[in-house]
């Protein structure tokens, strides 16, 4: 199918945002928008080429170095002072390491250089652009998961999964409370319902294998 060409997608694409810019320049040259379905229409050829000739690799650093190119212009066209699409290279990078690591992306070290230097990334972010909030917490808790789920799914230990995530969701829990409303003590709501993942599985997994 002709979808699947290569040179049909350079071509459909290049038409495509030319008539883009004719139509944006004609009705509403004040406003750039354009820029954004552009965006959209240029993976189309580079998705299908690379699919094509099976280089998957390629396929996600040219997505990922397009999607941080993106990101950067539309920063520098809307918000020039205040540089948040900083705030996504190092982790959209991440997509092709993975991709090129092959079968190690699954391994245990990957997963703590991965989630340590991502947690720092944000951290020297924090400390030095963005100071107002200890916001580097949240992605900190997100990235988190990653080493502990490679390690406990090796490990096939699912009941101290549930015990080391409930602990990593409690401290997380009060530590947002403590940061952004110290007066109100509300992270034990969240804790409570935390605390049934462990206590189901000890109950109805894990004491029932012992009964038996």
């Amino acid at each position: 199918m002709r979808k699947f060409n290569p040179g049909f997608a350079v071509a459909g694409s290049i038409m495509s945002i030319i008539f883009l810019i004719l139509v944006n320049y004609l009705t509403s040259s004040q406003y750039v928008w354009f820029f954004y379905p552009s965006f959209v229409l240029l993976l189309w050829p580079i998705g299908v080429y690379c699919v094509k000739n099976g280089k998957h690799k390629h396929l996600s650093l040219s997505y990922s170095v397009l999607l941080i190119a993106f990101l950067t212009v539309e920063n520098f066209l809307h918000s020039p002072e205040y540089p948040w699409s900083i705030l996504a290279v190092y982790p959209v990078f991440w997509w092709p390491i993975l991709v090129f690591l092959g079968k190690r992306a699954l391994t245990l070290p990957v997963a703590l250089i991965g989630s340590t230097s991502i947690i720092f990334y944000y951290a020297v972010l924090n400390v030095f652009l963005f100071p107002q909030h200890p916001w580097a917490i949240y992605p900190a808790f997100v990235v988190l998961w990653w080493p502990l789920v490679i390690y406990h799914a090796k490990q096939k230990t699912f009941f101290a999964f549930s015990l080391h995530a409930t602990l990593l969701l409690t401290v997380f829990f009060i530590t947002v409370n403590a940061v952004s409303s110290p007066s109100a003590i509300w992270a034990v709501y969240p804790i409570f319902c935390a605390l049934w993942w462990p206590l189901s599985m000890y109950y109805f997994v894990y004491k029932r294998k012992l009964i038996k």
